[in-house]
């Protein structure tokens, strides 16, 4: 559960401060930039589990580690307004409907800054027509995005995403968001950290190549300092986001690919050719800078030894211990000239970094 204490935010962003400024002392760092959150209704993205007890159900959570005694929840003041706003009136809904309501095990929101709303309601049973015929009126009384999950049922009742329109440095970009793919929670901080990444890239020269791209986030808003960018994901979901992203943005000159970092880097040393990767004209890029926001493992020995090759290196963290982790390899070779912390988790220890280092002379 989230201890929300807007009025001590700034002691507790402070807090993280010197966690970090201390966790890095040893590396010769630059002064630390931090970026605070809004105090409250930061999050575009959140989800409850729905506890039935006698004829009603509530939105609920759990004190970590238990799965009983639920705690109702009628007031989550770190989401977005528009779902503090939904959040009441849906469940009324649902409590007015039995079919809505049968056997409903989780409710997920999925919003933007712009004001669409997606909601997916998970049940523990099938649906069937009757519920098709109720979720519609749900949807059109609410003026929602609605999808129905149940075991290896997925029910859309008109799509699967949600358009997000970012400002970043007085720039509009639009992002498809996949329900059920990850995208940033806190939008207002990725706005600000965009900014910061189109800051540190500000005058580069040649080309990015950007690894774990997701659906195209940092692609699309950094596409402007470079010649081209190249960047690759796993996830088919996310690459096909990040292709509707590059025509919704009307760029030319960012390529996403399917295909993992190390084929990439296997592709790119002649080891085994992709077929994905063929006629990318990928023998004329030149890579000057290289972005990756790897997940909380962090990345091994051998992932740092490739971006260790490029002059330029844009490290997106969101676990500062597999941060210190790579640094310690990365900064044998290159030099730290710009660190930031992003609070994009107010209230909890979760703490995403942004670092830039330069090869060193």
């Amino acid at each position: 559960m989230h201890d929300v204490q807007p009025d001590q935010y700034q002691d507790l962003l402070a807090e993280k401060q010197t966690q970090i400024e201390t966790l890095f002392e040893a590396f010769d760092t630059p002064a630390l930039e931090v970026f605070a959150s809004k105090p409250l209704h930061y999050r575009v993205r959140t989800e409850f589990r729905v506890w039935h007890e006698g004829d009603r159900c509530f939105y609920a959570m759990f004190e970590p580690g238990t799965k009983k005694d639920p705690i109702e929840i009628t007031d989550f003041p770190i989401a977005d307004e528009s779902i503090c706003e939904l959040m009441p009136q849906l469940m009324e809904k649902l409590n007015q409907t039995p079919i809505l309501k049968k056997k409903l095990f989780q409710v997920e929101f999925l919003h933007t800054l712009s004001g669409e709303k997606l909601v997916t309601l998970i049940y523990h049973r099938q649906l069937d027509e009757e519920w098709q015929a109720a979720a519609q009126t749900l949807k059109s009384d609410l003026g929602i995005h609605l999808i129905g999950r149940a075991r290896k049922m997925r029910l859309l009742m008109d799509q699967e995403f949600v358009i997000e329109r970012l400002n970043v440095d007085g720039k509009a970009y639009q992002y498809k968001q996949i329900e059920g793919s990850f995208t940033q929670p806190n939008a207002s901080m990725n706005e600000k950290m965009l900014s910061w990444a189109r800051s540190v890239t500000e005058n580069s020269q040649g080309d990015l190549l950007e690894l774990y791209c997701g659906n195209g986030n940092f692609s699309i808003a950094l596409a402007e300092n470079f010649r081209r960018v190249v960047a690759t994901e796993i996830s088919k979901t996310s690459v096909n986001a990040a292709l509707d992203n590059k025509a919704m943005n009307g760029l030319d000159n960012v390529d996403f690919a399917r295909v993992s970092a190390e084929e990439f880097t296997d592709h790119m040393n002649g080891v085994k050719l992709r077929k994905r990767l063929a006629g990318m004209n990928l023998e004329e890029a030149d890579f000057q800078t290289v972005l990756v926001d790897p997940p909380r493992a962090g990345l091994d020995e051998g992932s740092c030894k490739l971006i260790s090759q490029y002059p330029n290196i844009v490290y997106i963290s969101c676990n500062p211990e597999t941060l210190k982790t790579n640094l310690e390899l990365l900064s044998k070779t290159h030099d730290i000239k710009r660190f930031a912390l992003f609070d994009q988790f107010p209230y909890t220890h979760h703490i995403e970094s942004g670092v830039y280092l330069t090869r060193k002379a």
